[in-house]
């Protein structure tokens, strides 16, 4: 009952957020292998001992920590959306503002660690069932996001297609991850030229402004 009193205090919430962060950030830029209770108490600038006073296991603090970078991209996805304006985009200028939104704007060599912890994520889920319905939310938001810019460019919004869509930029930063390719931006974009006059066609009805 002491844990809980003193996790919920201004000061227990401050150190709990902070190791969440920590956590948050070693995950994006080293993977699940990266994430420690020693390295995010180090991170956070904390006793050793709070990582296992405010969470219950490793694998609780693992989730809070997809919990907020979840968040972090949510806030990302809405301000992206939010910068758009409404018009009609054809295929090309459509793909870019989608490669953007899912892969990011960074140059190649600052976007990678992301992405990689972003797909390990992914994975993860086969053996950590606890980040499933996380994870799903995560998905649920780009799939969400992607759904508005469509709309936004003048394009016809069927959200099972544009469920493939998301998943057909996944499998292109994958594969682009695995090669010695033009990257992740490359690759996605040229997928999504291919593919978004056929899941996303032009709605020929009046663009409303």
């Amino acid at each position: 009952m002491l844990m809980v009193t003193a996790a919920v205090t201004p000061k227990g919430e401050r150190r709990r957020y902070a190791l969440v962060r920590a956590a948050a950030d070693l995950l994006c830029e080293g993977g699940f292998d990266a994430v420690r209770h020693r390295a995010v108490a180090r991170r956070a600038g904390l006793p050793l001992a709070s990582t296992t006073y405010y969470f219950s296991s490793l694998d609780d603090l693992i989730a809070k920590a997809v919990e907020d970078i979840g968040i972090r991209e949510a806030e990302q996805l809405k301000a992206g959306v939010a910068a758009l304006s409404r018009r009609r985009r054809g295929a090309e200028s459509t793909a870019d503002v989608l490669v953007d939104l899912l892969v990011g704007d960074s140059p190649e060599t600052r976007v990678t660690e992301q992405l990689i912890s972003r797909y390990e994520r992914y994975i993860a889920c086969a053996r950590q069932p606890g980040l499933r319905d996380i994870q799903r939310r995560i998905r649920q938001q780009r799939t969400d996001a992607v759904v508005e810019v469509v709309e936004r460019s003048g394009r016809a919004v069927r959200s099972e297609l544009l469920t493939a869509l998301v998943c057909a930029v996944d499998g292109a930063v994958v594969a682009s991850l695995m090669d010695e390719g033009d990257g992740p931006r490359a690759s996605a974009r040229a997928t999504l030229i291919d593919v978004i006059d056929v899941l996303a066609p032009v709605d020929e009805r009046p663009v409303h402004i």
